[in-house]
């Protein structure tokens, strides 16, 4: 039997206990991939799982294909996990990539295409339309699209011109009347950003969407007259996003325009990707491989049949028309913690205890309520947070802008280097900067991603400090679709901690030690570890022991090796990895006790929840920081204990429920594959995308994590 390169590579990665963490997040596209053929899900919630894997794929060429290639292309030295070097490396990526956009195309084309119209819409061409629609289309190409296109030729007169990073593009090649063959040019009309993806048909019963590509390829002859169209060629290209700002000390202005110019960069970005149709003209294919150094295998073939950038979808999904088709979601529900919710005064409530929220199941608006009243109040003095994404049109932008102008001390840290959300937040910060807010746009060469707020309130001539820490971002948008967790406290330990991490952001201040707080870069990853080697120690002494931990990524090698350890020591260990996830479980003598679950379904997982048995002295943490490298050493990270016994309970149950989940459940093999998790025979369907919505104080106290 002929052994292939794919053997070989494979046979390679197999034996090495580290699972590729780019090999890794391909299996998780292909888990919300299998969202998108789930024969239980409408065709609604088929594009959108579908337009979601397009753009996860599409942030996955830029910047990890992108970071590969800074290694390809300046000769830098990269072991990968799997135990590949970097070009080897690339050939077994570009063989998962090409597999998984192939299964992409096949579903659209067979389990999709044939299934809209009974939904009540269409793909469609122009030459399909009737002759009045028809007319209509070309007059709003003349009169919207053609003043907008412009065809830009590359010949020995003219430079190359810059292509614009994930934008449609006709590649098109002409012949002057009566010129020879090799005196052909090749023209490029890129498709501006801003004309919507379908040009839509509304029809009594139907409502058609035709591609803007094919409005566009029906009127091309506009462009180029009195000249031989020899092929005319749709493609998309994708740029390498990467890069690591080396940002000076002193944070000045020359940081935020450092910025700026990385921004732009990425305009011009090397390529990584080229999608293009098939039937595409080999002479400008090969004019593009060698003007961008692109191999066949980052070259992706698109079906004419077909359709390219899935994202585009979004059109048809956010339709009003189609609003009662896709699945409505339950209203939130009051927290356990706080079952009065909006009838009593926030302030009040937190001085009596604490206040454990799990978005989306709870709402935001209690966090938002609290940064609102603190603007208002004549008596709140000071208001402190970290801002890593806000919404497109945030209250807490507008709270924090209020507070300044009532003439409270307003310190924010905006991260801007909040990936592909930068200019936003460079755009909000100065905003706040105007008002006289204290702005602190990062860290050195540290990204925030601590989610922290303070905001200190002076009652009666006592000074109370109220505290938010949490696991998602202050964005009243995501928290109707992450899951996260978010705790509303004035416990004075805390507080303190938290009052000494923000001297830490906004100062120059090192303290000594945290009492309910493990941060980041200083010493978080040694802290989880001690708590690792303690569950092996009790283990080995035959103490009850055990870990379960929640996080959306599992990357770091030495907690890797850590949680080996204590496998073999003989701790029962539960891990919910959304994501990537480096461990191999279940392999003999390594981590036959390490069981590797990921949930993905409905609302993306996003809580981090660390909870070690210790001898029934439970140790239970909560916060923004994932197992990996770059939260351990490259980010500002805080990890939050959780002492109160029904908050601390309503933890574990949330561990319990993604343990007990069998509708969206997925079960991690040691060859790195996933299988899902569906339930036994007789055992009813436990889907806790619903569940939390029911949950009551019992099922929380009576909680047991096993």
């Amino acid at each position: 039997m002929q052994i292939t390169t794919k053997d070989k590579f494979d046979s390679i990665i197999y034996s090495s206990d580290l699972v590729s963490r780019d090999l890794s997040w391909i299996k998780f596209n292909e888990r919300v991939f299998d969202q998108s053929v789930k024969e239980n899900r409408s065709i609604f919630e088929k594009l959108k799982f579908l337009a979601i894997t397009a753009s996860n794929l599409d942030e996955f060429f830029m910047i990890r294909v992108g970071s590969l290639y800074n290694y390809l292309d300046y000769d830098k030295e990269r072991v990968d996990y799997s135990g590949l070097r970097e070009e080897p490396f690339k050939m077994k990526l570009m063989l998962e990539c090409q597999d998984f956009h192939k299964s992409q195309q096949e579903h659209f084309q067979k389990n999709l295409l044939p299934n809209m119209e009974e939904s009540g819409f269409r793909l469609s061409n122009v030459k399909n339309l009737t002759p009045e629609e028809q007319e209509y289309i070309k007059s709003y190409f003349t009169k919207a699209i053609y003043p907008m296109l412009t065809p830009m030729v590359y010949d020995g007169y003219r430079t190359f011109p810059i292509l614009m990073n994930k934008l449609l593009v006709f590649g098109i090649v002409t012949l002057a009347p009566g010129e020879k063959k090799e005196n052909r040019k090749l023209s490029f009309v890129q498709i501006p950003a801003n004309i919507p993806r379908f040009f839509e048909v509304e029809r009594e019963d139907v409502v058609i969407y035709i591609p803007i590509e094919e409005v566009i390829r029906e009127n091309l002859i506009s462009l180029f007259r009195n000249v031989n169209i020899e092929s005319v060629n749709l493609f998309r290209i994708t740029r390498n996003g990467d890069f690591t700002l080396e940002e000076s000390e002193d944070m000045d202005a020359n940081f935020l325009e450092e910025v700026k110019r990385k921004l732009n960069e990425r305009k011009s970005g090397r390529v990584v990707r080229i999608e293009i149709e098939e039937g595409y003209s080999k002479w400008m294919i090969n004019l593009l491989k060698e003007r961008w150094n692109i191999q066949d295998d980052s070259i992706f073939k698109v079906d004419r049949r077909s359709m390219m950038d899935f994202t585009g979808l979004w059109q048809v999904i956010g339709n009003k028309r189609f609003k009662d088709k896709l699945p409505q979601m339950p209203a939130p529900v009051h927290p356990l913690s706080y079952p009065e919710e909006g009838t009593e005064d926030i302030f009040q409530v937190l001085k009596n205890r604490d206040i454990l929220l799990h978005h989306p199941y709870n709402n935001i608006d209690s966090i938002l309520e609290l940064i609102e009243k603190a603007a208002d109040d004549v008596n709140v003095m000071a208001i402190k947070m970290t801002i890593y994404r806000l919404a497109s049109d945030s209250r807490i932008t507008k709270a924090l802008l209020r507070a300044a102008e009532n003439g409270k001390h307003v310190s924010v840290l905006f991260e801007v280097k909040a990936r592909f959300d930068e200019e936003n937040n460079i755009r909000e910060a100065k905003k706040l900067q105007k008002a006289g807010c204290f702005v602190i746009y990062g860290i050195s060469n540290l990204k925030t991603h601590t989610k922290l707020m303070l905001i200190v309130k002076k009652d009666e001539n006592r000074i109370t400090r109220f505290v938010h820490l949490g696991s998602g971002n202050y964005n009243e948008d995501t928290a109707r679709l992450y899951t996260d967790i978010g705790l509303l406290t004035t416990n004075e330990v805390l507080a303190n901690d938290v009052s000494e991490f923000f001297n830490v952001i906004t100062g120059h201040s090192i303290p000594d030690t945290y009492d309910s707080l493990i941060t980041a870069p200083r010493d978080m990853r040694n802290q989880l570890i001690s708590f690792i080697d303690q569950e092996s120690e009790n283990a080995k002494q035959g103490l009850p022991s055990g870990i379960f931990i929640k996080v959306n990524s599992l990357e770091d090698s030495e907690i890797i090796y850590a949680l080996y350890r204590a496998s073999q020591a003989g701790v029962k260990i539960k891990l919910i990895i959304r994501g990537i996830c480096c461990l191999r479980p279940g392999r003999e003598n390594l981590s036959e006790n390490i069981e590797v679950l990921s949930i993905v379904g409905d609302y993306l997982e996003h809580s981090r929840i660390y909870h070690f048995h210790n001898n029934g002295k439970t140790r239970t943490y909560a916060g923004s920081a994932d197992m990996m490298v770059r939260s351990f050493d490259k980010r500002l990270e805080s990890l939050f204990r959780v002492d109160s016994p029904l908050l601390e309970k309503q933890l574990m149950n949330i561990l319990s429920y993604n343990l007990r989940d069998n509708v969206n459940s997925y079960r991690m093999l040691e060859d790195g594959t996933y299988e899902a998790k569906v339930p036994a025979e007789g055992e009813p369907m436990f889907n806790i995308h619903r569940e939390f919505f029911n949950l009551n104080v019992d099922d929380v106290m009576n909680v047991k994590l096993v």
